[in-house]
C-alpha cells in the first residue's frame, strides 16, 4: 500500500469523522486542502472529488443516524427534492469556472462558513419544547418535540443545493445552523437530517460530474478518500451524542476563515 494511498485514506477518516459529527459532510474541509495540493487541476475536477467523498461520507453517516432513528425522513425528503435541482445547476456552472474565478469564490464561502460556525458555537442552543406538531423518538428513548418550518426549509434548500454543488463543499455547513436556528429543528435532529438530505442532493451533483468526465482523472484519489470517509463517518455519528465540541467548532471556524482569506488575498 503506497504512502499517497495511506495519506488520502487518513484524510478521508478525519474528514468523514468530523463532517458527520457536526452534520456538515466534510467537503468544506476537503476541498480547501485539494485546492492547495493541486493548484493546476481544473475546478470541476476538484469539485468532483470533494462531492463524491461528501456523498460517501453522508451516505455512511445517514446509515448510522438511521439506526439511531434520529432522522426526520419526511422533512428530509422534501428538502432533498428542493435541493436536487440546485445541485444539478451548481455542478453544471462549475465546469464554466476557471481557477482564477473559482478560488476567490471558494475563499469567500469559507470565510462566510467560518463566521457562521463561530456564531453558531457562541449562541445558546435553542431550547426544546415539550409540545410540537412533530415528535421523534430515538432508539435510546430520547424524545424530540418540535414544529419545523417545512416551506421555508424547501426554499432555502434550493439555494443550499446550488452552492454545495457549485463549490464542492457539501452544504451541511450552512444547512445545519439554518435547520437548528431558523427552521425549528432540535440540534441533533438537524445534524442527522442534514446528513440524509446531503446524501441525496450531493449524489445529483456527482452524477452530473460523472456525465461530463470530471470524475475520470480523479479516481485514484477518490477511492482512498471515500474508504476513509465511510469509516470515519461511523465514528463521528457515535460521538455526536457525547461530544459538545464547542472549542473544536470555534477552532475550525478560525481555520476555515484563515484558509478563505488565504485564497482571497494570495492568488
Amino acid at each position: 500500500m503506497s504512502w499517497p494511498f495511506v495519506g488520502f485514506l487518513l484524510i478521508g477518516v478525519v474528514v468523514g469523522g468530523f463532517g458527520t459529527l457536526i452534520g456538515a459532510g466534510g467537503g468544506f474541509l476537503l476541498l480547501p486542502l485539494l485546492v492547495f495540493l493541486y493548484p493546476h487541476d481544473r475546478a470541476d475536477v476538484l469539485t468532483a472529488i470533494s462531492l463524491t467523498v461528501a456523498f460517501v461520507n453522508a451516505l455512511s453517516g445517514s446509515f448510522a443516524y438511521a439506526r439511531m432513528r434520529r432522522i426526520d425522513v419526511r422533512a428530509g425528503l422534501i428538502f432533498a427534492a428542493a435541493g436536487v435541482p440546485g445541485a444539478i445547476a451548481g455542478a453544471r456552472v462549475t465546469s464554466l469556472l476557471d481557477r482564477r474565478s473559482f478560488d476567490p469564490l471558494l475563499g469567500a464561502m469559507l470565510v462566510l462558513a467560518g463566521a457562521v460556525l463561530f456564531v453558531q458555537s457562541s449562541r445558546a442552543t435553542p431550547p426544546e419544547t415539550s409540545t410540537g406538531t412533530r415528535t421523534l423518538i430515538e432508539t435510546d428513548g430520547t424524545r424530540h418535540s418540535y414544529t419545523p418550518r417545512i416551506a421555508l426549509g424547501a426554499v432555502l434548500s434550493l439555494g443550499v443545493g446550488f452552492l454545495s454543488s457549485l463549490l464542492g463543499i457539501g452544504g451541511g455547513i450552512v444547512h445545519v445552523p439554518l435547520m437548528a436556528y431558523a427552521l425549528g429543528f432540535p440540534v441533533h435532529v438537524a445534524t442527522a437530517t442534514s446528513h440524509f438530505v446531503l446524501a441525496i442532493v450531493v449524489l445529483a451533483g456527482v452524477l452530473v460530474h460523472a456525465g461530463n468526465g470530471s470524475l475520470g482523472p480523479a479516481v485514484g484519489r477518490i477511492v482512498p478518500l471515500a474508504i476513509g470517509a465511510f469509516a470515519g463517518a461511523q465514528g463521528g455519528a457515535r460521538l455526536s451524542s457525547r461530544v459538545p465540541g464547542t472549542w473544536i467548532v470555534r477552532a475550525l471556524a478560525l481555520a476555515l476563515a484563515s484558509v478563505g482569506l488565504r485564497l482571497l488575498v494570495f492568488r
